[in-house]
């Protein structure tokens, strides 16, 4: 089989991979959706999926077509009925002229996981366009991994839009948001979401062992946890995350500890607290300071940390009794770079 799979967005194609994976199926990923406007939401949606795509070594196709004239064109007499007239057909039509000319057998979408889109319909229309172009639809009922993909998206800190894609849907009056309920599949109920909260810690010395899995002095700690503030990210009433920032001038601060549960590392949890904690500094403060070792480079990096600053030779070894390890990497020297909290 091969799958070309139409992808509306990163955060609705996290469960359809995943699941299709799991499958031992690769799909392909299809980008064509000029029902999206404004270009700012075209272009980030855009994006965000071939940063998604590229980060999970997925092959992606991306037909650029910003169609907002054609859709007014199309729409604009009968906008209740513009999913199903419109917007369903003119992606699904061209997925399957694409797969037709490349080689593909098979089709599917992302939008089959949405409990908010119109599910039966496009799955009739999938079967329908798929045969007219001598393919296979591949139809799965991705919406019971509806709330189990966003989590996951929003953990790994995809753009999460706000809208379904239009100019139309931008616009709904809250009041027909409200009757927009998600439709599920049979017996399937949804579980609700813990929420991730981020709070202030007044009671600091309560965490102490949370923040020697960092820095295991605590001496050190010490030194700087007085002056510094600490806030953590909480899913429900866990603590998963926490963080130490230090105001060392009037217009810059530096990232003294960040640490995470074990039990929720690799989860994105870090870079969610820590870019909470820079868009709430850079009213005031200009600029944030990280030290870190050689192995942590890259992640403070893509975090924004992108100006290097100074190294301090052999800080490990002068302000610590016992060998610090990190990995496999022996710490001898703490590298600091920076980040430009005005920065866009």
């Amino acid at each position: 089989m091969r799958l070309l799979m139409h992808t509306c967005c990163a955060p609705c194609s996290v469960y359809c991979i995943d699941s299709l994976r799991k499958e031992k199926i690769e799909p392909t990923v299809y980008w064509y959706n000029p029902n999206i406007h404004p270009y700012i939401e075209y272009k980030t949606r855009r994006d965000t999926l071939k940063e998604y795509a590229k980060s999970i070594g997925i092959e992606a196709v991306f037909h650029e077509e910003y169609g907002l004239d054609e859709f007014c064109k199309n729409v604009v007499c009968d906008l209740q009925n513009r999913c199903i007239n419109y917007c369903y057909k003119v992606r699904l039509e061209d997925t399957a002229k694409y797969a037709k000319q490349n080689g593909y057998d098979t089709i599917t979408t992302t939008l089959l996981v949405s409990p908010y889109q119109k599910h039966e319909f496009i799955h009739e229309l999938g079967d329908k366009i798929a045969k007219e172009y001598g393919l296979e639809f591949l139809y799965r009922d991705f919406r019971v991994g509806f709330r189990e993909g966003q989590a996951k998206a929003r953990e790994l800190g995809l753009y999460m839009q706000k809208y379904c894609g239009c100019v139309f849907s931008e616009y709904i009056p809250k009041d027909d948001c409200k009757s927009l309920k998600p439709i599920t599949p049979d017996g399937y109920e949804y579980q609700k979401e813990p929420r991730l909260q981020v709070k202030r810690i007044e009671n600091k010395d309560d965490y102490m062992e949370m923040f020697l899995e960092a820095d295991p002095s605590e001496e050190m700690v010490h030194k700087y946890l007085s002056n510094s503030d600490v806030y953590a990210l909480k899913k429900e009433d866990e603590i998963i995350c926490i963080a130490v920032i230090l105001p060392i001038s009037r217009k810059v601060l530096e990232l003294k500890n960040i640490v995470t549960k074990e039990e929720y590392r690799n989860k994105g949890y870090a870079k969610i607290l820590l870019k909470s904690l820079c868009g709430n500094y850079k009213q005031k403060y200009e600029k944030m300071l990280v030290g870190t070792t050689e192995n942590n480079i890259p992640f403070y990096v893509k975090q924004g940390f992108d100006k290097y600053e100074k190294t301090i030779k052999n800080f490990f070894i002068d302000n610590y009794e016992e060998e610090i390890n990190d990995g496999e990497l022996v710490c001898t020297d703490m590298i600091y770079y920076s980040k430009n909290l005005k920065k866009r």
